[in-house]
């Protein structure tokens, strides 16, 4: 048996796919068609890294198998192009972002076709160039002019020595995983999608999917859809300031113990007192140098926070309770406000 040497085979037959088209889609035809997408890569570093083809190499093996299975397949490749991992990789080596840009895409459009996989490279698209985006533009304006898209004071994790917004997987121990620099929680008015209009629409297609339960419960999770009221509370000495919880259990509310405000909350910095001010500032301040999802996984494990001195009024029966804030309460996820019941 001769000795299987890549470098000489994989050339060869990669030459021949292409001349051949031999991956390219075929729209007029009887054979059942099977669309099968994989997620596009950042052109922002170097070339490729480990976990390119390991997710891509799976993806490529369905796309091979429905083939043999005698179905049309579209596998179509691109590059996520246009936001900020190109922009920071600009800044890092001072060049302008297309430019950089560019270049890289060539090199990772080399890189991914030497791997060999089957893509239907006429349909390449990159998501910086105009064809592409003003798409991206033209359903923003469609979802404004139906009231979907909004403005809203959100927390951002913000890199202050990189001047920009970074994702929460890019940020571990209130530090940007790439440079080490320190990163705040921050409060900036972002564009909003009102994607709840759309959360039974989503919930009821899950239904025709065959997906794995863990997935589809996944998915379930995300979409976060449930039933319940929305109940303000107004704070004892403080006429012109309340706040809003969301409870599944409203009959629960004689119940209620005490709040607690996430520390993003903007009612925080108002209602807490003189006395209580230095150890709420201090706790709000290690807050915002964690992630939400640090926040998160800390919370499994143990649950803190500081009273900020204020009560809030039961609207059911007039009693004052305390009103905490903690950082397992997210400004992000609901009112950012919640009541607890023993």
């Amino acid at each position: 048996m001769s000795r299987y040497t890549p470098s000489e085979i994989e050339p060869k037959w990669q030459a021949r796919w292409t001349k051949e088209d031999t991956f390219a889609a075929v729209e007029d035809t009887d054979k059942p068609k099977y669309y099968v997408l994989s997620m596009f890569p950042y052109p922002s570093g170097s070339g490729l890294h480990v976990g390119h083809p390991l997710s891509y190499t799976a993806v490529d093996l369905v796309a091979r198998y429905k083939r043999m299975t005698g179905h049309a397949v579209l596998n179509p490749i691109g590059f996520d192009s246009f936001g900020l991992p190109a922009e920071r990789a600009a800044m890092r080596e001072d060049r302008h972002p297309a430019a950089i840009t560019r270049e890289r895409i060539d090199y990772f459009r080399v890189q991914m076709q030497r791997l060999g996989f089957s893509y239907d490279w006429s349909r390449e698209i990159s998501t910086c160039e105009v064809d592409y985006y003003k798409w991206t533009q033209w359903i923003f304006l469609k979802l404004h002019e139906q009231g979907l898209a909004y403005l809203e004071e959100v927390p951002v994790n913000w890199c202050p020595a990189q001047g920009t917004v970074l994702a929460n997987e890019e940020v571990v121990d209130g530090r940007y995983v790439e440079t080490g620099d320190p990163v705040e929680r921050r409060n900036m008015r972002q564009w909003m999608l009102r994607i709840t209009k759309y959360a039974q629409r989503l919930l009821d297609d899950l239904e025709g999917l065959d997906w794995p339960e863990g997935v589809l419960e996944m998915q379930r999770q995300w979409i976060g859809r449930s039933e319940g009221a929305q109940v303000r509370f107004s704070v004892q000495d403080h006429a012109e300031s309340s706040f809003v919880v969301y409870t599944t259990r409203p009959d629960t509310l004689f119940g209620a113990t005490y709040c607690v405000l996430a520390p993003e909350h903007s009612l925080v910095s108002t209602i807490t007192t003189d006395a209580q001010k230095e150890a709420v500032d201090a706790y709000v301040d290690a807050a915002r140098n964690r992630s939400d999802m640090e926040r998160q996984v800390a919370a499994e494990k143990e649950k803190t926070g500081v009273f900020t001195g204020a009560y809030a009024i039961n609207p059911v029966n007039g009693k004052p309770i305390p009103i905490w804030v903690a950082d397992y309460v997210l400004a992000s996820y609901g009112t950012g406000a919640i009541m607890a019941v023993p």
